[in-house]
This record gives structure tokens, sequence and C-alpha cells, in this order.
């Protein structure tokens, strides 16, 4: 068996930045990971993966690419870069070839709660404030959660719409965390597309923003990929 990676590679998804990495990223310094954070401008899926790739052409050894919500797109495009071992989904779009964010949404289920995404206004999109604590970081304090919907990043519909061509969960080994509480990409979408993967997967409470309320429950996950990879 060969010995289990230490490197991390975290890729954040739209309306955030990776700074909501921090609690995931403290546990995984502390034990002994090299993690590095994408800051991918969410202008389109294209650029994404060019700034994905980037980091991953860094890397001293093949790392862990771990994608939070829109990053899974990300990463099933940039995770066929050599220098990836393992993809970690964490309540993430896992788009097929030809598939695209938005052609995943739209077989999302109709009869529950839906994301609170303002219209676009000059090819980009926002979501509600109103409405961000409850659909986006219901697990979170008020004032933590209005700090994430006052900072939010404008999400490219390039972004939205770029379609992935040979999705890197076909070739390399995949774990997906549902957050059983999500109010942005319901868990049953989220099995759905686990399942499809052929993904280890591993359940936990927790809202869209579980990679900042649940730190520990998303870098276990991740370790486990280093690991078992």
């Amino acid at each position: 068996m060969s010995n289990p990676t230490k490197s991390v590679v975290l890729v954040h998804g739209g309306f955030v930045d990776g700074s909501g990495w921090k609690g995931v990223y403290d546990i995984l310094t502390a034990d002994g990971f090299s993690v590095s954070v994408v800051q991918n401008p969410t202008l389109s899926l294209s650029g994404d993966d060019n700034a994905t790739r980037q980091i991953l052409d860094r890397q001293s050894e093949p790392a862990v690419l771990v994608g939070h919500s829109y990053g899974g797109a990300v990463i099933s495009q940039a995770g066929n870069h050599d220098n990836v071992s393992a993809l970690v989904y964490v309540t993430a779009f896992a788009p097929d070839d030809g598939e695209s964010v938005n052609t995943l949404i739209g077989t999302f289920p109709t009869d529950g709660p839906q994301p609170p995404i303002l219209p676009p206004e000059g090819g980009f999109l926002a979501l509600d404030r109103e409405k961000f604590h409850e659909s986006f970081a219901g697990d979170l304090p008020a004032g933590e959660a209005a700090f994430m919907a006052d900072s939010q990043v404008p999400w490219g519909l390039e972004a939205l719409g770029g379609v992935v061509s040979q999705p890197a969960w076909r070739s390399k080994p995949s774990w997906y965390l549902v957050a059983t509480d999500d109010r942005m990409i319901p868990a049953p979408a989220q099995r759905t597309m686990a399942t499809r993967m052929g993904a280890t997967i591993i359940e936990t409470p927790g809202s869209h923003a579980v990679y900042v309320s649940r730190p520990q429950e998303v870098a276990d996950v991740i370790k486990r990929a280093a690991n078992e990879a």
C-alpha cells in the first residue's frame, strides 16, 4: 500500500470565497497536511478550472481535491490533473460529461425549498440577503450568516452554464459528504449525484455552509480520502 497523501487543495463554491475553509484548514494543517486554498474567481468554469490547475501545478505530490457546491463542477473538470489522487465533494454539484450546474439544477425536486437566487444583473447572480441565513447557512449564528451575505461574491452566468467534459470522477476515486439539512442543494439530489458517481457517501446534519459550521466532519472525510485513495 502506498503512503497516504498529505496534500489537500480546497475549492470554494459560488457566492463565497476561500476564507470559509479556515476551520477545515486549521484542522488539517494541525494534523500535518499541506493545504492550499484556491481563490477561484467564479466568473466562468474554464477560468476556475485554470485557477485550480495553477494550484495543482505547485503540489509536490498528488493531492486530495475538494470542492464545495459549485466547486464540485470545478473539481470534476480540474480533477483530471495528474496531481490529483482523489476527489471529495462537499454538498456539491457533480456534473457528468456535457452537463453544467444549470442543467443539474433543472433536475432538482421542485416541491422543497428553492435557492433565493435573484434575477441576474450584468451577467452575475446573487442571493437575496434577507433569505441568505435560512437558505445557505441555517446552522450558523445570525451574525456570521449576515457577514457571509454582505460579503457575497457575484457568481457569473458563464460559471453556472459551463459544461463539464471528461468528468474526473469517472477515473478518480471520490467521496461525497451529504449535508442533510441543505436548503440550496436538496439532500435527495446530493444522494443521486453521489450514487451516480459511485462515490463513498457520508452523511451529516448541516446546512449548505456545512464546511463552515462543521469543519471537523468535513476534515474527517478529507482525511479518509487521503488514507484510502
